[in-house]
């Protein structure tokens, strides 16, 4: 029988036995462009690179000796092992987001490339990279002849970048794990993870006015484009305020700063800055009238919720990502990030009533509950002091997050790695790679994790 002082001896020689492998399968899974289709292909419902590189990954477990399964409608798989009611997850996704500008790329995105001790290519950090990482984890138990008397099952998601769809199909006629984690995020671990509500802000549009501005919900915008009436004034407005613009010939383009929604306040946002500026040279409209009454340059928007924050994850986070004045209506998009203690509904009424006031009418896009495990659950302990003991970090304290990652779809998950601390994160970014021997100790980690969830 291993014990848990053979782990402590023998893992490590195992793991670099079998590290040759992990990289030989993460160069293959990177090779595969899993960029969701916006177009059905056929009986793909995410598109066939998708489908390719889930079956790629079953394959893969297969070779490893886990049991496997694939979803009929291609929405997800599993690969299982050991025996047992209950089960331990690790849940990880097999899709990733468009490589982008091909000029800032300084390898290929969709060919994996080893260079000076790293692994660069679209979805090595988020998340065909760690999830693989996991998997060889438990390989290397069971080459030590670990027995497991609990099931542990993979589930590869491919709807992670999008609107999950895969995990609700999972969630509706599959076994739930009792306990498990996600490595798509950071190290230690995330224990609390805010609310995440996606709306439009709808009315009328009675005015002259007419432009877009931003790309997404979840992105500061960091810019805003107006070539309408007064020019020269929303000139002398913008310098008056001193926000930074450019001219593009008849054109004005407020500049701001692009930062992720869960981190707004680090950002500029170039529509509020412009519907700031059309206030001043004497515009008026429904959400020209409601982003200067209610938000200004607030990332807190504390004149519609007040302070709303709590102490397991901190202050409510307000972005508008997009703005759509056309000849029919006027429609703000918004991303707000809700405290884990805060009430969605209380949230909803609020800016609700706010947005009445200038006739713009609320309609939701797309909601993810909030998710918060107290510090002393056994899985944050468990995980904490195994991460602590493979690494001798005392000095890191589990984090909350405003991001979402796949640990709200199912109870009694966490986000647990696989970026170190200090380490780089650079996933959705150009050049993406990983550290190999950061990687390294992210399998050792989760293989004493696991080992641990299922004594």
């Amino acid at each position: 029988m291993t014990t848990n002082k053979d782990i402590n001896s023998q893992l490590i020689p195992e793991l670099r036995k079998i590290e040759a492998d992990y990289h030989q399968a993460l160069m293959e899974l990177v090779g595969i462009p899993s960029v969701i289709s916006e177009e059905q292909e056929g009986d793909f419902p995410f598109g066939q690179q998708i489908d390719l590189a889930l079956r790629k990954t079953l394959e893969i477990c297969e070779g490893l000796g886990l049991r496997t399964y694939y979803d009929p409608k291609g929405y997800y798989g599993y690969a299982e092992i050991g025996e047992g009611e209950e089960m331990v997850g690790i849940l990880g996704h097999l899709d990733v987001v468009p490589a982008g500008s091909l000029d800032e790329w300084k390898t290929s995105p969709f060919e994996a490339v080893l260079k000076d001790g790293k692994m660069f290519g679209r979805g090595t950090q988020d998340d065909k990279g760690p999830t693989l990482a996991a998997l060889f984890a438990v390989k290397a138990l069971m080459n030590l002849g670990v027995s497991f008397s609990k099931r542990i099952r993979f589930i590869f998601g491919t709807d992670e970048e999008t609107l999950w769809r895969d995990m609700k199909r999972y969630c509706e006629i599959e076994d739930i794990p009792s306990m498990g984690f996600t490595p798509d995020s950071t190290f230690p671990l995330v224990y609390a993870e805010k609310g995440l509500l996606q709306l439009h802000l709808t009315g009328k549009n009675d005015t002259t006015l007419r432009f877009q501005g931003g790309h997404a919900f979840n992105a500061v915008p960091d810019s805003a484009r107006y070539s309408g009436e007064k020019r020269e004034l929303v000139e002398a407005a913008l310098k008056e305020l001193g926000y930074s613009y450019e001219l593009n010939g008849e054109e004005i383009v407020v500049l701001g700063k692009s930062v992720h929604a869960q981190v707004t306040e680090k950002g500029i946002n170039a529509i509020n800055r412009l519907l700031i500026a059309l206030k001043k040279v004497g515009f008026t409209s429904k959400t020209i009238e409601f982003i200067n009454e209610f938000v200004q340059e607030d990332p807190y928007a504390v004149k519609i919720f007040g302070e709303c924050e709590d102490e397991a994850s901190g202050k409510l986070k307000f972005n508008v990502g997009k703005i759509e004045v056309t000849d029919e209506i006027e429609r703000l998009s918004i991303d707000i990030r809700i405290p884990v203690t805060a009430n969605k509904d209380e949230v909803v009424r609020q800016l609700s009533e706010a947005a009445n006031k200038y006739g713009l009418a609320y309609s939701e896009f797309d909601f993810l509950r909030s998710i918060y495990i107290p510090k002393d659950h056994f899985l944050i302990k468990t995980l904490m002091g195994v991460y602590q003991e493979v690494t001798g970090d005392l000095v890191s304290e589990p984090i909350s997050s405003g991001g979402a990652t796949y640990a709200r779809a199912m109870e009694n998950f966490v986000a647990f790695g696989a970026v170190l601390p200090d380490a780089e994160k650079v996933e959705h970014q150009p050049n993406e790679h990983v550290v190999l021997e950061e990687m390294f100790k992210a399998m050792e980690i989760y293989a004493k994790a696991i080992y641990k969830l299922t004594r």
